[in-house]
């Protein structure tokens, strides 16, 4: 089996995260205690010459403290088929810049190994990849008819409208069935997306929280439930949720059961699903986070879990 050596980890800047929560930085951190050389680039930085892929990258070495939890060397451009591991980890929006991103790491896929794989990256953005497994989700319609969406409202009564490419909890609405913001909110949803919109029926279940659970190779391996503000729908920590420690009940083992072949066809190492109740709302395929939090509350050590799945391949 070949030895990893080098990682490259094309991500946002590394100087913008917050290492308490965030799961690029932990699995960085394991990959360098492993001894592998780490090098940082943005999604800016990458570039294709004459078929062949390159980045401007930086050694990057890491440290536990906030405020100075890294250090960059001097730039440099070279060959990603020269890494013997890339890490695609930027966040969404799953735009057309990101999807360009995943054509041009393609080209290095397989041989040099990326994670995900970035063809099935932008295969399966995380809203409709899980729309493969509709009976496990709640009532979900994908459009742009507001005719469709007033229809599904009169059926379902309290909706969910959200982009369809959107992340972290950003323009998530909850709308009753009185609710007459709904016209309004479409209008703005057509002048700022010219992609569809995704509508669910709301789950009351949320307010006990909205399960994160974190699959390697397609078997679950921890879970963390974020409970969400009093006076908000969303359960996105940043925006105000509350993590609490969390096991996987039956129904959530019976899901992941269900999913997991899927995941592994893709070559999908890293995973995070959402769960509300009974329900599983998405399949996280980008930047999934939450490996932080589950290893606070006594669960698993996912990065080490990710880096033994990696060094198997």
């Amino acid at each position: 089996m070949p030895e990893i050596k080098t990682v490259a980890v094309q991500m946002d800047h590394v100087s913008s995260i917050h290492i308490a929560g965030d799961s690029t930085f932990a699995m960085c951190m394991e990959a360098q205690n492993r001894g592998y050389e780490l090098f940082h680039y943005t999604p800016d930085q990458l570039s294709m010459r004459d078929g062949e892929v390159f980045a401007t990258v930086e050694p990057m070495q890491l440290r536990e403290e906030v405020g100075r939890h890294f250090e960059l060397g001097e730039p440099q451009r070279v060959d990603l088929a020269t890494m013997d591991v890339v890490l695609l980890r930027q966040d969404p929006p799953f735009d057309m810049n990101y999807i360009t991103t995943t054509h041009l790491l393609e080209r290095i896929h397989p041989q040099t190994l990326v994670v995900n794989d970035p063809a099935w990256v932008r295969n399966s953005p995380e809203k409709i990849f899980v729309t493969e497994f509709a009976d496990l989700m709640p009532k979900t319609l994908i459009t742009r008819d507001p005719a469709a969406v007033a229809a599904f409202r009169a059926e379902i009564g309290d909706i969910i409208v959200k982009p369809l490419y959107g992340n972290g909890g950003a323009g998530v609405f909850h709308l009753r069935p009185d609710d007459r913001n709904l016209s309004s909110l479409l209008e703005m949803f057509d002048a700022s997306f010219r992609e569809p919109y995704i509508v669910q029926e709301y789950l009351p279940a949320v307010r006990a929280g909205d399960k994160r659970i974190i699959l390697i190779d397609g078997e679950p391996v921890g879970a963390i439930n974020r409970v969400p503000a009093e006076h908000d729908s969303r359960s996105n920590m940043h925006v105000g949720g509350r993590a609490e420690g969390s096991e996987l009940t039956d129904r959530e083992q019976e899901i992941c059961a269900r999913i997991g072949p899927a995941l592994r066809e893709r070559g999908f190492l890293l995973v995070g699903i959402d769960v509300i109740g009974d329900k599983l709302t998405e399949i996280n395929v980008t930047s999934p986070t939450g490996i932080r939090e589950i290893k606070k509350f006594g669960g698993a050590d996912i990065a080490a879990l990710f880096w033994d799945a990696i060094e198997r391949r």
